[in-house]
C-alpha cells in the first residue's frame, strides 16, 4: 500500500490527494488557503529565533551556530566511557552521546543472574550514583549537553545525570541533558521496555513534567523513528 491515493482529472492531472489517514489534502496550496484559515504570521510561522520558534531557535539557524557533534560513545566501565569522552572532546566534539549496556537499559544490576553475559558488551555499565561521577568526571557539564541513549529507565538516569552535576557544583539550570525516553518506540521497534504501556508513557510524561519546571535546557524525549522504520513502519 501507498502512503496516499490520488484523485486526478480527465486530463491526468493531479486534483486531490487522499493519505492513509483518510485526510484529504490539495496537491498545493497558496496564500489564499493561509488566509481563508486566519494564518496570522506572527503567531503562526514568526521570524527565525521567535516565538513560536517554527523557523528556528536561533535568529540565524547554522550560518552563526554549528551542529553539535555527538559521537554514540560508551565502553564496559564508567573508566573506559570517561576516558574516551575526554577523547572525543578533545578532538573537537561538542557535546556526547552516550551508550548504555543491556542490563542498564533494562534496570538490572551488573550482578543480577539476568545480566549474565552482557554486562558492558554495548556500552557503559551503571549500577550506583558512583559509575555517573567517575564517568562524567572533568567534563564541563555546563558547556558540553549530554544524550543519554536510554529509554525504560530515562527518568532514573536524568535523575542520577542531575545529581552528579549538582555534586560537581553545576546549577540544575544550567546543564543540558537529552534522554531519548522513547518507550512506544522500544515496545514497537527493538523491544527494551519494562512496564506496560500506560503506566511506562506516564512515567515519560512525569519526566517532561518535572524536565519543564525544573531543568530548562533539558530536551526530555527525543522521539526515534530509526528503529521503527526499520521493524517495517511505511
Amino acid at each position: 500500500m501507498g502512503v496516499a491515493t490520488y484523485i486526478k482529472d480527465e486530463k491526468d492531472a493531479i486534483k486531490e490527494v487522499i493519505l492513509q489517514s483518510g485526510i484529504k489534502v490539495k496537491p498545493v496550496y497558496t496564500a489564499e488557503d493561509l488566509e481563508r484559515v486566519g494564518f496570522d504570521y506572527s503567531k503562526d510561522l514568526g521570524d527565525p529565533g521567535e516565538f513560536p520558534f517554527t523557523r528556528s531557535l536561533y535568529p540565524l539557524g547554522y550560518r552563526s551556530r554549528n551542529w553539535t557533534t555527538r559521537q554514540y560513545t560508551g565502553f564496559g566501565t564508567p573508566e573506559q566511557t570517561n576516558e574516551r569522552f575526554k577523547l572525543m572532546i578533545s578532538h573537537g566534539q561538542t557535546g556526547l552521546n552516550v551508550a548504555f549496556d543491556l542490563p542498564t537499559q533494562m534496570g538490572y544490576d551488573s550482578d543480577d543472574p539476568m545480566a549474565e553475559g552482557e554486562v558492558g558488551r554495548v556500552g557503559m555499565a551503571v549500577d550506583s550514583l558512583k559509575d555517573f561521577e567517575i564517568a562524567f568526571k572533568d567534563i564541563a557539564l555546563d558547556r558540553i549537553g549530554s544524550g543519554l541513549t536510554i529509554n525504560a529507565v530515562a527518568s532514573v538516569m536524568l535523575a542520577m545525570y542531575q545529581s552528579v552535576a549538582e555534586k560537581f557544583g553545576y546549577s540544575k539550570e544550567s546543564i543540558s541533558a537529552t534522554p531519548q525516553n522513547d518507550i512506544l518506540k522500544e515496545m514497537v521497534g527493538r523491544g527494551a521496555w519494562i512496564y506496560p504501556v500506560e503506566p511506562a508513557v506516564r512515567l515519560v510524561g512525569d519526566a517532561i513534567e518535572y524536565a519543564m519546571k525544573e531543568l530548562p535546557r533539558c530536551n526530555p524525549v527525543s522521539v526515534c523513528g530509526y528503529h521503527i522504520r526499520e521493524s517495517g513502519c511505511t
